[in-house]
Parts: structure tokens; C-alpha cells; sequence
């Protein structure tokens, strides 16, 4: 009985030391009002802050063409109200999801540090070009993609792929395997 009590006597203050010492080590990288108002910064001046309208695009740009697609005939108003549906309180909402993962991930000196190296001129120009170059990197991309995808060399190396691992061979052993 006394060695089972001295047991749970050490486990307790295990327990309290390594409690206090959590909070005492995490103590710092908290998200303080300060930390939020650095963070809601480095979202402007990065550029990332303009980015989150792409984000309420997401949502409504899909919507509007299926709404255009059936019904053709909308009037101007509906349009007016329509991309008013994403109002300021979701999209602080959203602000407030990407600020917490920015303050778990990174510490309120590498944040101000941040904020210094996007004030830059240089970082000015880039923010304001950066939009057009991702379009243009996009469709680049998209169409290069689908000139792949769509080649007839690619599909001789797939098809030359299947050959050398005798797909067809191993999954007609599996289908007649399946039957029985």
C-alpha cells in the first residue's frame, strides 16, 4: 500500500512539473493581440491578404454558372445580392482560421521579420505583377497538361508501360481468381 502511494505521489508532481513547464515553454508563441495584428499585417503587405478574394471566387464562381447556365435570363439585382452572400463576417471568419495557423507555425519575431522583407520595393512590384504571372503560369500549365495528356507519345509510354508490367496478363488472372 505505502509503495503504491509514493507511486501516485511522483506520477502527480511528474504531472504538475511537466504542466507548468508546457505552459511556461508555450507560453511566448500564444496568439496575443499584438502577435494578430502582426500577422493580419504580414497578410497585407505579403500580398497573401489580396489572394483571399480568389478564395471567395471559389465559392461563388461556380455557383454563378450553374445559376447562368439555368436560367439564362437574370436581372442586374440578383447579381448585386448573389456576390454579396460571402459577406465581411465569413470571410473574418476565414481570417481568423488563417491567422491561428500562421501563429501556430510561426514565431512573432520571424512574423516581424517578415513583415520588414514584404515592405520592400522590390516585394511592391512583385505583389503587383504576381497576379498576372500566376494567370499566365496557370493556363500555361493547363494547357500544357491537356497537349501531354493528349499526345500520342504519352499514350505510347503508358501503353509501353502497361506492356512491360503485363497489366493485361496480371488483371486477367485476377478477374478469372474473382470468379471462382
Amino acid at each position: 500500500m505505502k509503495k503504491a502511494y509514493k507511486w501516485s505521489v511522483v506520477l502527480s508532481h511528474l504531472f504538475i512539473y511537466l504542466f507548468f513547464f508546457q505552459l511556461i515553454a508555450f507560453a511566448e508563441e500564444g496568439l496575443t493581440l499584438e502577435k494578430k495584428k502582426d500577422i493580419l499585417e504580414l497578410l497585407e503587405v505579403s500580398g497573401l491578404l489580396t489572394q483571399m478574394s480568389y478564395i471567395k471566387d471559389g465559392i461563388i464562381n461556380p455557383y454563378a454558372r450553374m445559376v447562368s447556365l439555368t436560367y439564362p435570363e437574370v436581372p442586374d439585382p440578383f447579381w448585386d445580392e448573389f456576390n454579396k452572400l460571402v459577406d465581411k463576417n465569413d470571410m473574418n471568419l476565414l481570417m481568423d482560421r488563417v491567422v491561428l495557423v500562421y501563429s501556430k507555425h510561426i514565431s512573432h519575431e520571424a512574423i516581424k521579420q517578415l513583415i520588414k522583407m514584404f515592405s520592400t520595393v522590390f516585394w511592391e512590384e512583385w505583389k503587383q505583377k504576381m497576379p498576372t504571372i500566376s494567370k499566365e503560369a496557370g493556363l500555361i500549365g493547363s494547357q500544357w497538361t491537356q497537349e501531354l495528356s493528349q499526345s500520342e507519345t504519352f499514350k505510347n509510354k503508358v501503353d509501353d508501360l502497361v506492356k512491360k508490367y503485363e497489366l493485361d496478363k496480371i488483371n486477367s488472372k485476377s478477374k478469372t481468381s474473382h470468379k471462382n
